[in-house]
């Protein structure tokens, strides 16, 4: 038992480590997708947060396995290269105590990620999807920015300012055009001000000195042109609609009755991360195997290759079976079928070596 806390202990610090080290990239990445968003306005500080948070919690099911994958070769590596993995031997704890250890690890883990995959990840990418068709519906002008093109989520209404100072200041230059009563309405105008304060009916604009363009859509109705010096708009606040049908927002009881092949693909990824986390733990105790002094990441070239070669993997028979290029079964799950076999391989390759070379010698 000192034995196995001790593997234990060894295998969480460079996991916590690396996991944290994951994380900050992978939030730092998400940031930068959404950073012209925030400067353009159209999504507050607050929203881009959570996004981010959410995101991030989506990623888990891929950090995890990775980090812990990293983290049993980094720890045995070091075992192995400072001669402590062969005191271990001489004292009779042999290579299946060390694997039970980082079985024990890995099981704990894979059941945390079936829980991310099965409840949290539906859970994150509906809120994500919802947060963002809210944040849009409830768009304010006086957030704009100049030089953009704003359209509204249901594509009824955009709005460009040619020049403005700062969000909240008065619009110079200002084009809106949206649909109503049958009939698309245009309006430039030199200058437009945003009354202060919420309107719950909408937000009202004053246009100066505004072109107004009225386009029938039927031939029964005249185009008009009109100038006028002053006039005010109300702009009624878009619906907010519900997003698009999406297998990864769908509750994993609800994928299981499908027959779809999107449903079907998304919910064999779910269930195979669990897996992928156990067998990627396990495969890391093969390849931490290293000489004495040679260097606890003298493997890890081949390591990355082997995991970047499993992701790629994963990620195309998932995509081959929500397109219907390969059936439910054996759907996506031939990839860890295959990787166990590289997990076999590698474990049983020295007993195999050490055989070779006694029946040569």
């Amino acid at each position: 038992m000192i034995i196995r806390r001790y593997l234990i202990r060894e295998i969480s610090k460079p996991f916590l480590a690396v996991l944290a080290v994951l994380i900050v990239i992978f939030a730092s990445y998400s940031a930068a997708q959404f950073l012209s968003d925030a400067v353009n306005g159209l999504l507050p500080n607050y929203t881009i947060a959570k996004l981010i948070a959410l995101k991030t919690l989506i990623a888990l099911e891929v950090l995890i396995p990775i980090s812990l994958y990293l983290s049993v070769i980094i720890s045995l590596g070091r075992l192995y290269s400072e001669s402590e993995m062969a005191a271990m031997f001489a004292l009779g704890i042999g290579p299946g105590r060390v694997l039970r250890a980082v079985l024990t690890v890995s099981f704990a883990l894979a059941v945390g990620i079936g829980g991310l995959s099965l409840y949290a990840r539906p859970w994150a990418y509906k809120t994500s999807y919802d947060i963002v068709a809210h944040a849009e519906a409830e768009l304010n002008i006086n957030d704009m920015d100049a030089g953009n093109f704003y359209e509204s989520p249901n594509k009824t209404r955009a709005i460009f300012i040619g020049q403005r100072e700062k969000a909240g200041a008065p619009m110079n230059d200002v084009f809106v055009q949206f649909e109503r009563d049958h009939k698309t309405q245009v309006i430039h105008a030199r200058q437009a001000l945003q009354a202060s304060g919420t309107q719950p009916s909408g937000q009202v604009i004053t246009f100066i000195d505004a072109n107004v363009y009225e386009i029938s859509r039927s031939a029964a109705d005249d185009d008009r042109i009109l100038h006028v010096k002053k006039m005010t708009l109300r702009l009624k606040p878009p619906e907010v609609t519900p997003p698009e049908y999406s297998a990864v927002a769908v509750r994993s009881a609800k994928l299981i009755t499908s027959h779809a092949p999107a449903d079907i693909s998304e919910l064999q990824w779910r269930v195979s991360t669990p897996l992928s986390t156990l067998l990627l733990g396990m495969l890391g105790v093969p390849l931490s195997r290293v000489k004495p002094r040679q260097g606890k990441y003298a493997k890890m070239g081949i390591a990355i290759l082997i995991y970047s070669g499993y992701y790629l993997l994963g990620t195309s028979a998932r995509t081959w079976v929500e397109k219907g290029v390969i059936s439910a079964f054996p759907g996506i799950w031939w990839v860890p079928a295959l990787l166990a076999v590289v997990l076999i391989i590698a474990l049983v390759e020295p007993q195999i070596a050490v055989r070779i070379r006694s029946r040569t010698a």
